[in-house]
This record gives structure tokens, sequence and C-alpha cells, in this order.
């Protein structure tokens, strides 16, 4: 199994090819790639690679599927004794991002699987 800890929208995330991830908006379009540069930490069966604090010429490409809101998170705030009351809600804007592979140096560590091709038996 191979994962890479990296840094978007100023949270870690420690992410894994083929899987998709919520994070902070990106401006980017969906269905476009993005590199992200700011990798920590790369597992890669037994060999690993530490950064000090970015593993040097590391980069995780993905894609981006769709952009969203979260959910609603309330925000309540009550003077007692005063008869005052705020009710706020907020509505983060997220992007969802499909991770498609782990490079170091040029180097594919570890990528999406590629779908079988069907076989004709007849």
């Amino acid at each position: 199994m191979s994962y890479a800890i990296i840094e978007t929208g100023g949270k870690q995330l420690r992410v894994e090819p083929g899987r998709f991830y919520d994070i902070e908006l990106l401006a980017v379009e969906p269905e476009q790639t993005v590199s992200i540069d700011k990798v920590f930490y790369i597992q890669h069966g037994d060999d690993m690679h530490v950064g000090q604090p970015l593993v040097s010429g590391a980069t995780v490409e993905g894609t981006v599927m769709r952009h969203f809101r979260d959910r609603k998170v309330l925000v309540y705030k009550m003077k007692p004794k005063k008869k005052t009351r705020k009710k706020r809600g907020h509505r983060q804007e997220r992007t969802r991002l499909m991770i498609n592979s782990i490079n170091v140096n040029g180097e594919v560590l570890a990528s999406t699987p590629a779908p079988a091709e069907a076989s004709d038996e007849a």
C-alpha cells in the first residue's frame, strides 16, 4: 500500500491513489488535473521518503471531480440576562479531488490501476 502526507488548504491529509478527498476550494475547473507539491512523507512498500520539511521533487497528481458546499454549521451566540441572541449559519466551499498518482523526481511510485480491457471470449 502506498500513501503520502500532503498539505492543501492549510490542512494535512494522508492520501492514497484511487481514492477521493474533500478539501478546501481550489481555483480549478472540474475534470482538470492538479499537481500538489507540498509533500511531507511518502510510503511505498518498504521504501519511505521523509521530508525536511518537504520531500524534494515529490508531487501528488489529482483530478478535480466537482465543487460543492459542505454541511451547514450553526453558530449561536447568546448573552444571558441581556435578551441578546444571534443565530448564524455557514457553509464552506469544498472541492472533491481524486488522487491519480504519487511521483518522486518524475518517477511514478503509485498510481490508480488502469481499467482492465474486456476480452472477447466467444
